[in-house]
């Protein structure tokens, strides 16, 4: 699927907030991790100068740094009048205010920049997009996917999370999804029938409450793996 420049939301997220979303810790890491969906997150950048191995695809990386930077900058105002047009939303916890949140987005977005040209080079940043992921089976300790599968499930159906879902397990041994709610904050109606389908395939699947909140409400990731 073509992504267009007008459809970028490069909102992207820090190593932090990776580690208390996904309740990472460097046993967790060791293995190698695959970011699916990072867009302008700054995880990867931050693994590998920390001597992890860590990949990020998204479909935006088709775009230069300078058009990543360029509409982040078309589309923060309104990310942030949303934010504030609905306080009962979120939670400030992480993050003390919005004013904080765009401080933690902007410099997430410079970590990504200063790293994006010497990674595309080296192939830690790939275009890609689930559900068919361009990695041999078990490439992969882990694999997590941030805000995309469950968050959008009134444009993604079931089968295609399912599709997605599978997808990580097969390149990685482990896959973490967050959040687990809908963007309007309920729990997504797809998770029971994907949960019951990986575990009639095979595996283990677990619903974790995290050290991360925004979405109000948002605190718990998927864990699906082999016992």
């Amino acid at each position: 699927m073509a992504v267009h420049f007008n459809q970028i939301v490069p909102w992207g997220r820090s190593r932090g907030e990776y580690e208390l979303m996904f309740d990472l810790s460097a046993p967790a890491l060791a293995g190698g991790v695959l970011d699916c969906g990072g867009g302008p997150s700054s995880f990867t950048a931050e693994l590998c100068a920390s001597g992890f191995r860590a990949i990020s695809v998204d479909p935006i990386y088709a775009f230069s740094g300078s058009e990543i930077q360029t509409r982040f900058e078309l589309i923060v105002d309104s990310m942030l009048s949303q934010v504030r047009a609905t306080p009962d939303d979120w939670t400030w916890s992480y993050h003390r205010n919005p004013d904080e949140l765009l401080a933690t987005r902007r410099a997430a977005l410079e970590k990504f920049l200063a790293d994006y040209e010497r990674g595309l080079s080296e192939s830690r940043y790939l275009v890609g997009e689930l559900p068919s992921l361009p990695f041999a089976p078990g490439s992969f300790g882990l694999a997590v996917c941030s805000h995309l599968l469950f968050l959008y499930s009134d444009l993604l159906t079931e089968e295609f999370h399912l599709r997605a879902a599978r997808e990580l397990c097969r390149v990685a041994r482990e896959a973490r999804i967050f959040p687990l709610l809908t963007q309007g904050r309920q729990l997504s109606p797809h998770l029971p029938g994907v949960r019951s389908a990986l575990e009639a395939d095979g595996y283990t699947t677990e619903v974790v409450r995290v050290g991360y909140e925004l979405q109000r409400g948002g605190n718990e990731m998927l864990r699906v793996f082999r016992a």
